[in-house]
């Protein structure tokens, strides 16, 4: 079957590779039908920073049919529409054991642990599966795992009703937590991009608003905000401008350290909150999108086949995307 693989830093290809063997006990394998390019298999790409074996099959955004059953497995047949949960945890540790599977000790991720979704086929335990609604569009449903990152941060922040939230970054993660703010009945929602085409697709599909970060600053009166974008001079800007008794969630890779003068939290009471994927959102996610489709596929970039993925990277790294999301369509 063709497959993408990341042997090293820098080293992606496109390769014919055999299908998964029969499953392992509670494994399941997948006929792969769509998988989303995350902003982290980039980062992987370019840094290298979780590669844990090699080659591996990138892709942690997926979803596809059951194929075949592992031993043990109960609750799926084949045939069964499923979207996978990225995280890899091991069960045991305090974080598991607490219900944090997304703060286990020995996290890894679909892509990275195990082979993922950028293939025509791949091999997945089990318990990481969950059904789709036959409702729910593939163009959408590939959505499931950005939108439950989103929902979590959105979660974590807990923005008052009708108080602004100030965006920053339209990549995946910051334009999909302006579809949950919308989704959830928030009207006041400012997104800030130097991708304009990104911030006027987002604006449309979501009812928010384009600003500058500069003009956001100037004016102080968010409380509110999301930093989506890694950037560390614009989490900065956001600090100078957040108004007294806001909370800023931190969802984006940072590169980089923060020259921060701790004064300004303590002055204003501004709360720095850390965000890490997801807890247990996924199938709110799921239920979130049977709403809220049309507009979640409004954000789509374009679909691709495999032999594309390596350009898409490419693209993806110049800044060359309209849309949010890239879909690999085996």
């Amino acid at each position: 079957m063709q497959a993408v693989r990341l042997h090293a830093r820098g080293d992606l290809r496109v390769e014919d590779i055999p299908a998964p063997a029969a499953p392992e006990p509670g494994w399941v394998n997948l006929a792969v039908t769509a998988a989303g390019i995350c902003g982290s298999d980039v980062h992987n790409y370019r840094t290298g920073q979780w590669i844990s074996r090699s080659p591996s099959v990138p892709g942690h955004e997926l979803i596809g049919r059951v194929t075949t059953l592992g031993a043990g497995v109960t609750g799926l047949i084949p045939g069964d529409r499923v979207v996978a949960d990225s995280r890899f945890w091991c069960g045991e540790c305090p974080a598991c054991l607490a219900g944090n599977h997304h703060l286990c000790a020995r996290l890894g991720f679909v892509g990275e642990i195990c082979d993922g979704g950028f293939a025509e086929q791949t091999s997945l335990p089990a318990r990481l599966l969950h059904r789709l609604p036959d409702d729910l569009p593939d163009a959408a449903a590939v959505m499931t795992e950005p939108v439950a990152v989103a929902l979590h941060a959105v979660r974590r922040l807990r923005p008052e009703p009708g108080a602004p939230v100030l965006i920053a970054g339209c990549g995946p993660i910051g334009g999909l937590a302006a579809l949950v703010l919308a989704a959830h009945g928030h009207r006041d929602i400012r997104v800030a991009d130097r991708n304009a085409r990104r911030v006027a697709r987002v604006c449309a599909a979501t009812g928010a608003t384009a600003v500058t970060l500069d003009a956001a600053a100037a004016a102080r009166d968010v409380r509110f905000a999301i930093e989506a974008t890694g950037s560390t001079a614009a989490l900065a800007g956001l600090l100078d401008g957040m108004a007294g008794g806001g909370a800023i969630a931190l969802v984006g890779i940072m590169h980089g350290r923060l020259d921060l003068d701790p004064n300004i939290l303590v002055e204003r009471e501004v709360s720095l909150i850390g965000c890490h994927a997801f807890r247990d959102e996924l199938p709110d996610a799921i239920a979130l999108l049977t709403r809220v489709a049309a507009e979640a596929i409004s954000l789509a970039d374009r679909d691709i086949a495999i032999a594309d993925v390596p350009a898409a990277y490419e693209r993806l790294i110049a800044g060359n995307a309209e849309g949010l999301k890239t879909v690999v369509r085996p």
